[in-house]
């Protein structure tokens, strides 16, 4: 009889961890137990989960214990105290946090590229990479097996949901100071309307963009510009991969776009790069810009895949490709990765 392994869901009440039960509850059925945990204050809640009410956990050590597989969907300070006693007690921890990504036991992966790599985790965790990260190297990486990539220039049009709760709610409530107005006609006239009411966000985001996302790195990066780079290198094993980031805030709820500049070894034809991700799991080819067929992500939120469209060789070099792709940062982009990793580690653990 085939063993049903324990799966216990660390920040099961947040944004992600919505996405999460939903994709549990959506999937084909392996698990044995769900528990669901959070921080202490959403301890008690009752949350479905496979069509049943089930009680939310304090995170502890007692929460923890008989887990078989842990899935952290908290910030990283908390992944980073919490997974070690997960991987201490025998579970295999699945972090979607920055903690882990770049420890170089711990292995980071998109199972649609390096399904391989989540059999080796001699620390007991594997990472799964942030949301940007997620909404292009899949595509990107179906390219670069038949190609072979050189070199990545990336705009980054971040979703508010990537701040998570506090960032939809601050977008919707400068939404609705601005909406019905003449804002956006004279300089500043936004910033002063909406004060100091910017969220997670360093200025106003409706109407406006903002080029800036994370931490200030150096030389005037962003951590997340930054992040991009080295989760891209590590995924494709090309630690001397040129890549070169910029994130942007766009007032858009959830889902991110990137434009991709991708330069590769050989001459690339956009009929063959069509093929490629035609047949490439986890894509879907949306590109037709004469018949308005193009993604946005206003039409791929709430959806799993990565949506690419906008395909053009680029007009002074042969070897490169440009286009546009769109995904739900909150599905493939953190809950679906995670549960993808987690399905693989379930099924290893479950065999005979």
């Amino acid at each position: 009889m085939t063993r049903r392994p324990t799966l216990t869901v660390v920040g099961a009440t947040g944004a992600v961890g919505a996405v999460m039960l939903q994709i549990l509850s959506q999937h084909a059925d392996i698990w044995g137990e769900i528990r669901l945990v959070s921080s202490p204050r959403s301890a008690g809640r009752k949350l479905a989960v496979r069509g049943e009410e089930t009680e939310v956990l304090a995170l502890c050590e007692e929460a923890l214990e008989g887990t078989d597989v842990a899935l952290f969907l908290v910030p990283e300070e908390i992944a980073a105290q919490w997974a070690p006693i997960a991987a201490a007690k025998g579970a295999v921890v699945v972090d979607n946090s920055p903690a882990f990504r770049m420890d170089p036991d711990v292995p980071l992966v998109v199972p649609e590229i390096n399904p391989h790599a989540v059999r080796v985790r001699p620390r007991g965790i594997v990472a799964s990479p942030g949301c940007t990260t997620l909404a292009l190297i899949v595509a990107v990486g179906a390219l670069h097996a038949e190609f072979g990539a050189s070199e990545l220039v990336v705009s980054a049009y971040q979703a508010a949901s990537g701040a998570g709760q506090d960032g939809v709610a601050a977008l919707r409530a400068q939404l609705s100071v601005v909406a019905g107005t003449e804002l956006g006609s004279h300089p500043g006239d936004v910033r002063r309307a909406v004060g100091d009411d910017t969220g997670p966000f360093p200025g106003p985001l409706a109407l406006n963009v903002v080029p800036w996302s994370g931490t200030p790195g150096e030389d005037g990066w962003s951590s997340e510009e930054l992040r991009i780079r080295e989760e891209t290198r590590k995924i494709l094993a090309l630690p001397e991969l040129r890549v070169s980031a910029t994130c942007v805030r766009v007032p858009v709820v959830t889902a991110h776009s990137v434009s991709v500049h991708a330069r590769f070894e050989r001459p690339v034809t956009v009929a063959r790069a069509h093929e490629i991700l035609a047949t490439s799991p986890g894509v879907v080819l949306y590109d037709d810009p004469a018949a308005g067929d193009f993604p946005t992500p206003a039409d791929v939120v709430g959806t799993d895949p990565t949506w690419v469209g906008r395909l053009r060789r680029a007009l002074d070099d042969e070897n490169a490709l440009e286009f546009f792709v769109c995904g739900d940062n909150l599905r493939k982009g953190a809950a679906l990765n995670t549960a993808q990793i987690a399905e693989a580690i379930g099924a290893e653990l479950a065999a005979p």
